[in-house]
């Protein structure tokens, strides 16, 4: 048995902004990929998802939820029959690893699923992200259930507010210079110390109103833009948001990067900012030379994700 692929997701805007209550905007990302698989496989990565499915089982038996309504114990006899998550999609990349595996756990066992086919209306979305928050919570102790959604449904997702969230259409990629990219910081990062730092830091009045006024503010603009497909004032606001987390963000940047993003900022070859929650994985990049970027971070290894 091999089920239908789910796909890695990228935030481009809106890490941290989205828990409180900013803007957001999350694509699907069709270079990973993963499916739930059974077979004879005894190798270590196959048994080690398999545990993990286990785990998760029991943890979803433990939620008995109403909201969460999963054929459970069908859930447990392909476990037993070494089902597990055939997956390309790297883990701590901040590209949506666990989110897929729960899409696909969704899709596979969910009674009464809400499908990519019908009228997906506003409250539709809301109850699936809410099922997905839930699952997703196994993973990271505590999660917006945005990636899942995304991974699920495989369409851009443009998140206006907790409650305000809606499928978008974004401007058809271009052969132009200009691209965003991954920089890939051979780093792996864990998303709930990170999630609770800043949660830490948001006791602070001066960093809840520099969220307040410059992060939501750069990161709307940049949705907006990016939306629009106005590359120009894209350009602008990106390099303001990437300032704003160098300053403010910086435990969530690993060292060894804080140079380098300095030095795009300063030589306007790249701006660079954070893909997810931070603390490794990947780091997203803006560019409106994508050739200039490559020579610059000629020591990195990056990854194509859109062109302008």
């Amino acid at each position: 048995m091999k089920g239908p692929l789910f796909y890695a997701k990228i935030l481009l805007f809106g890490e941290y902004g989205i828990i409180k209550d900013s803007k957001g905007l999350a694509i699907p990302y069709n270079s990973y990929q993963g499916s739930l698989i059974i077979s004879d496989d005894q190798g270590d990565r196959a048994k080690e998802s398999n545990e993990k499915l286990r785990a998760f089982y029991q943890y979803l038996k433990d939620l008995n939820d109403v909201d969460v309504n999963l054929r459970l114990d069908e859930m447990k006899r392909d476990i037993d029959r070494n089902m597990h998550f055939d997956s390309s999609i790297p883990q701590g990349y901040g590209v949506g690893s666990s989110g897929a595996l729960v899409a696909a756990i969704y899709d596979k066992y969910a009674d009464d699923k809400i499908t990519v086919l019908e009228n997906l209306t506003r409250d539709k979305l809301l109850k699936l992200k809410s099922i997905f928050s839930k699952m997703e919570s196994f993973f990271h102790g505590k999660s917006s259930g945005l990636d899942p959604l995304n991974s699920y449904l495989s369409l851009p997702i443009l998140i206006n507010s907790k409650d305000n969230l809606e499928p978008t259409g974004i401007p058809s990629q271009a052969a132009g210079k200009g691209a965003v990219f991954l920089l890939d910081s051979e780093i792996i990062g864990e998303t709930e110390p990170m999630v609770k730092i800043f949660m830490n830091k948001m006791k602070n009045e001066g960093f809840r109103k520099m969220i307040d006024q410059d992060f939501a503010r750069y990161t709307d603009s940049c949705i907006d833009d990016f939306l629009k497909g106005d590359v120009t004032s894209l350009f602008g606001n990106v390099k303001k948001l990437s300032k704003v987390v160098l300053k403010h963000f910086k435990p969530m940047i690993p060292n060894s990067f804080h140079k380098l993003w300095q030095q795009g900022l300063e030589s306007n070859d790249y701006y660079l900012k954070l893909c997810g929650s931070g603390g490794g994985g990947y780091i997203l990049g803006f560019t409106e030379d994508y050739d200039k970027a490559k020579s610059a971070l000629k020591d990195y290894k990056l990854e194509l994700v859109y062109r302008f």
